[in-house]
């Protein structure tokens, strides 16, 4: 008899429990609706102590209701990346305990919410950057990836921000998932002018997004279709990857991590280029020679890897560089970086010059030696003068550019030349 009475009591207490989770429930349904979301979320941690004892209809909405807690708690401006990323995890819990029981009464609300939750994420995620908190915009992003990890932009532009934080572990982590998950981002960007305001918009990058541009361009609602090619990410991966293990001091390892980034992107040249660098930074000259032929002999003409490499140079060979580059103009006239690289780089002289020039006293050796470093910077200006101009002549619009000409026409005494650009930039 003992024993039944025990059953009995138990029994009674689970459904004593049950009633007291409904209660806190409502009670939390009820604080949300008065614009408490904190109190909501009280309610529901009483509750949740008894949440291995409920039915899956009572998970779902306990899971539901506490993701609405967290996300009303954002939309307040508190702690806005952990209460989207709770509500995030919440409303998933939602969608897959009703998966899993065949019933479906939030999961429509809760995958809507869950969508709405990220893009917040990604919006906050964009605002944490404009204002250079690296560290946040990469904690969002990643809560945004989590919200979704169908989605490995977010997780490559979480990694992204967490480099420039200097978060290196966290984007070494994050770069390593890519890595495992062979993310490539490799696809279309597709884009439509709006007839109303004519601004060319972005739709997406995926198959659906071709869809709605393709059909609002046929309706007359858009117009000046565009698709844009986005090249692999692959090679910049695996190149953030070994660039911090070579910043945590470990350059077998990212030796390791490029070997295998080649053996499985054979033809990636832009890891190639990335394993170049580094010999180049431990300072192994004749690897990086000889990384540096196999390259070029790979791809003689591209112009993109020509330029890199006469970026790479200029780290230790200018003249070297100067040879890149040149290369880079003789493939294509219109390359404007290589201009401008040449003409940077050319100028880099200018400060020896004058630092040497304004130590110089009065004597006749001195004044001697004033007008030979004169007549030496005079020919370093003439020479970077062609590059200038034709890198102002492809971009008119770049100020840098045009203000450095004015420097480089005052400091050759072109004053014509000078007057007549100062009188189109309406100086």
């Amino acid at each position: 008899m003992k024993n039944k009475h025990f059953i009995v009591a138990s029994a009674l207490m689970i459904s004593l429990g049950s009633f007291a989770q409904k209660d806190q429930i409502k009670a939390a349904e009820k604080a949300l609706k008065n614009e408490n979301p904190t109190e909501a979320l009280a309610s529901l941690g009483q509750a949740e102590s008894l949440l291995s004892g409920a039915t899956e209809p009572e998970k779902a909405q306990f899971y539901f209701v506490k993701g609405n807690a967290h996300k009303a708690l954002a939309a307040k401006k508190m702690d806005v990346a952990k209460n989207l990323s709770a509500a995030a995890q919440a409303y998933q819990q939602v969608m897959t305990i009703e998966k899993a029981s065949g019933k479906s009464k939030y999961s429509e609300d809760a995958k809507n919410a869950l969508a709405e939750a990220k893009n917040q994420l990604v919006n906050a995620a964009v605002d944490a950057g404009k204002a250079d908190n690296n560290a946040l915009a990469s904690d969002l992003l990643y809560a945004a990836y989590q919200a979704d990890k169908t989605d490995l932009e977010k997780l490559y532009y979480a990694a992204n921000y967490a480099t420039n934080a200097q978060q290196f572990d966290k984007a070494l982590d994050y770069y390593s998932e890519l890595k495992k998950l062979n993310y490539s981002g490799e696809g279309t960007n597709y884009y439509a002018k709006n007839i109303l305001n004519e601004q060319e918009e972005y739709f997406g990058n995926n198959a659906a997004a071709k869809t709605d541009r393709d059909t609002k361009v046929r309706l007359k609602l858009y117009s000046s279709p565009r698709d844009e090619k986005v090249p692999s990410k692959r090679g910049e991966i695996y190149k953030n990857i070994a660039l911090i293990l070579v910043q945590q001091k470990k350059p077998e390892d990212a030796k390791k991590a490029l070997a295998e980034a080649k053996a499985a992107n054979p033809d990636d040249t832009s890891i190639m280029l990335t394993e170049a660098n580094l010999y180049l930074e431990l300072n192994d000259q004749a690897t990086y020679k000889k990384l540096a032929g196999e390259l070029l002999a790979k791809s003689p003409n591209d112009v993109d890897l020509i330029y890199n490499m006469g970026v790479i140079a200029s780290k230790t060979n200018p003249t070297e560089a100067e040879g890149y580059y040149k290369k880079a103009i003789e493939i294509d006239p219109k390359y404007i970086n290589a201009y401008l690289n040449l003409a940077i780089m050319k100028l880099d002289a200018d400060k020896k010059f004058v630092d040497e020039m304004n130590k110089l006293g009065n004597s006749e050796k001195d004044n001697k030696r004033y007008e030979v470093l004169k007549k030496q910077r005079n020919d370093m200006f003439s020479s970077t003068l062609p590059y200038l101009e034709k890198a102002y002549e492809l971009d008119d619009k770049n100020v840098d550019v045009a203000n450095t000409l004015l420097n480089v026409y005052g400091a050759l005494e072109m004053m014509d030349k000078k007057k007549a650009l100062k009188a189109k930039l309406g100086k």
